[in-house]
């Protein structure tokens, strides 16, 4: 046989090894997701849909009704992590501020960190300070303060507080109580707050009237030593920012602060100097670590007002949809940027698309800081996957029926993989369906 032959039938040998050893991952994966998910007798009335991609080859390890449609819940915060890395650069804008002979006049940006507690400075504050008169806008803010299809019925519950032009406290009023004696912060709210005197030895709850800003102390069970209570801001019935202009006025010990007419915030002065609170990074870790629904709804807001300088979440989710995802293979519909609404629909292989696009945009290292990781203290994923701990970098999803996971896995041969598993319609506890998932990661993890 000549050398031309020989090499020609070890090529064939490569290929049919390489062709076998694929197969054969494909079927262990088909395996696995089968006893775990797909064949699981809990789960036998749900829609399942998997995908595993391999960046290093470009090739999908494993698919099933990966093209179909979901409800992904908080796998919603992928895509505005997404956009959020690529159009609001290295740094959180706090706002916008211009020194005029009349006072400061200060434009919003949409920054839900502003006077955070978990944030040890407010450089925005800092720059006020010494202003005299402070005159706020809220340039072109267009979007309504709950998304669409969101649970109207949950409008005091820490988990959505509304979106707005001028966040502040995270748009929500905290009642802390220790030894017996409660702290309100905004103390602004104090006053508005009934049952703040009541014995209350144990646990306590607090409830908001759903017109205004009335709050209610009633004791309950339990050992409660903080409740978190959306408060109604001003974009619920105005433009104008008059009850954040009270709450800045006493943030800073009485300063002046005026909500300007809403017929002067159409565009902000090109002399306008931008004053930036904090690294992007150190607002996407708690958006995804914790699934923050109220930093991911004012990331989308905040990505809109620096493409088209208004803040309008429908008109930003189609720019997004019309550019930089075009390129998906089934187009999603995307109404939010927390996955509040059960209106989102997204496919398997949208999550693992958009996951690839940050992959080879950003440093894998800046990635896994963003993402949660197994068993991780504070992150969603702290009581699952203890043993992938720095393996596992992935988003959870969780609504009523509905359970997500989504991101990266290295694997024990030490290759790094691009996943996504969506549940929808199960009726066991959400859990069980997180327990089934886990042991096909596990799978996936041993076997590549």
């Amino acid at each position: 046989m000549n050398k031309m032959g020989r090499t020609s039938k070890l090529i064939a040998l490569v290929i049919a090894v390489l062709q076998f050893s694929a197969c054969s991952v494909q079927q262990k994966l088909q395996k696995a997701a089968n006893q775990n998910i797909i064949e699981a007798s809990n789960l036998s009335g749900a829609h399942i849909g998997i995908h595993v991609f391999d960046p290093s080859s470009n090739t999908n390890l494993f698919s099933y009704q990966s093209n179909k449609y979901f409800v992904p819940a908080s796998n919603t915060k992928i895509v505005t992590c997404f956009a959020a890395l690529k159009y609001l650069g290295d740094s959180v804008a706090a706002a916008q501020i211009l020194a005029t002979d009349s006072g400061m006049h200060v434009f919003a940006t949409g920054d839900p960190t502003f006077l955070q507690p978990e944030y040890a400075s407010h450089p925005l504050l800092g720059a006020l300070k010494n202003a005299n008169t402070i005159y706020l806008h809220t340039p072109s803010f267009t979007a309504k303060p709950f998304g669409q299809g969101w649970s109207w019925d949950d409008y005091d519950a820490s988990y959505m507080p509304s979106r707005s032009a001028f966040p502040m406290y995270g748009n929500v009023v905290r009642y802390t109580k220790n030894a017996g004696q409660f702290t309100v912060m905004p103390s602004f709210f104090k006053d508005s707050t009934k049952g703040l005197q009541a014995n209350i030895n144990k646990g306590f709850g607090v409830s908001r009237q759903m017109a205004n800003n009335q709050f209610l102390v009633q004791p309950s069970s339990g050992n409660t030593t903080l409740e978190e209570i959306p408060y109604r801001t001003s974009n619920w019935t105005t433009t104008s920012l008059t009850l954040e202009a009270s709450l800045l006025s006493e943030a800073l010990g009485g300063t002046k602060v005026i909500a300007a007419d809403p017929a002067s915030d159409k565009t902000v002065p090109t002399l306008a100097t931008t004053i930036y609170s904090r690294p992007l990074d150190s607002l996407l870790k708690p958006l995804m670590h914790r699934s923050d629904n109220f930093y991911a709804e004012q990331a989308l807001l905040m990505v809109g007002k620096g493409l088209h300088q208004s803040f309008d979440d429908k008109k930003t989710i189609a720019f997004l949809l019309a550019n930089d995802l075009a390129d998906l293979a089934q187009k999603p519909s995307w109404v939010d940027g927390s996955g509040l609404s059960r209106y989102n629909l997204f496919t398997p292989e949208n999550f693992t698309s958009i996951l690839h696009k940050m992959y080879t945009s950003y440093s894998f290292e800046r990635l896994q800081n963003i993402f949660p990781t197994g068993g991780e203290l504070g992150g969603t994923l702290s009581g699952n996957y203890k043993n992938l701990n720095g393996k596992i970098f992935a988003k959870t999803g969780t609504l009523s029926g509905q359970v997500a996971l989504s991101g990266y896995l290295i694997t024990k041969k030490g290759k790094t993989l691009i996943f996504s598993v969506l549940v929808n319609n199960h009726t066991t506890t959400a859990s069980a369906v997180r327990k089934a998932v886990e042991q096909f990661i596990q799978v996936l993890y041993n076997k590549n």
